[in-house]
């Protein structure tokens, strides 16, 4: 307990100033932890980081991050547009089936494509939240931090009936909607003192869809380490496990929340 709670101050301690500060240095921290996120899928698929298609996933991811204007404002060419460049590391990797004599195969190939989507686009949305203001970002980050906390201290208390026992047996049903419970209420707290997107009922409707959302994203990881049979996604945080386990939610809450139109 002693080195998990030294490890989130830590992390907090380096986290909070980079949200504040924004810029481009939010932009290198989701892409650090875009490269980092999608290396614990590649060690988890027992797959060197060494090999050219983890490189190229863990590139991508960190491309994947980058704001949609970026190239834009850049001028630089079709072919170096974020949705171009994904296609081309998607044809690098079918390539690499053939030059790696189905060493690395199509399987292979559509499960590190699937990674660098997935965590690199919910940390593009991360950087997009705090392009969008500080208001937004937080209002989702209290959202995810409540409903983990609510769920994990109502769970505990009342928890009978399991949620999915199959990927995470220590859910709860009682945890999971007392959890939603806490965070739509303090997401409701929070918008009604922090100027939004929408007006106060509707922020606190979507409060509650990215509350679910976030849990979902929790259960997707933990299917994912369910799947390839290890406890956590790395080492990287003592105490904690890896990056994927810290921030498993909010690359699932964070899209949601701008496909219902937060973000502006």
């Amino acid at each position: 307990m002693r080195t998990r709670v030294i490890t989130a101050i830590v992390a907090l301690a380096i986290f909070l100033p980079i949200v504040f500060a924004g810029g481009i240095w939010i932009q290198i921290l989701a892409a650090l932890l875009a490269v980092i996120a999608t290396g614990e899928i590649v060690m988890m698929h027992r797959t060197l980081l060494v090999d050219f298609g983890a490189i190229l996933a863990m590139l991508g991811a960190a491309i994947m991050t980058l704001p949609s204007e970026f190239m834009t404002a850049l001028n630089a060419p079709v072919i170096m547009h974020r949705s171009t460049m994904l296609y081309v590391f998607v044809l690098l990797m079918l390539v690499h089936t053939v030059l790696a004599k189905n060493k690395f195969n199509f399987e292979d190939a559509g499960v590190f494509t699937l990674a660098m989507m997935y965590i690199g686009l919910g940390f593009h949305m991360f950087v997009q939240a705090r392009f969008a203001g500080l208001g937004a970002l937080f209002f989702v980050l209290l959202i995810v931090w409540t409903t983990d906390s609510g769920a994990y201290m109502i769970g505990r208390k009342i928890g009978k009936t399991k949620l999915a026992p199959a990927i995470s047996p220590n859910k709860t049903w009682e945890g999971s909607i007392g959890g939603t419970l806490v965070a739509v209420l303090v997401a409701a707290v929070y918008a009604y003192f922090v100027p939004l997107q929408f007006s106060w009922g509707v922020m606190v409707f979507i409060s509650l869809l990215v509350s679910i959302s976030g849990q979902f994203g929790d259960l997707i990881e933990s299917a994912l380490k369910r799947f390839y049979k290890v406890k956590d996604s790395g080492t990287i945080l003592p105490g904690h496990g890896g990056i994927l386990d810290r921030f498993d939610s909010m690359l699932i809450a964070f899209p949601v929340f701008y496909l219902l139109g937060g973000m502006g």
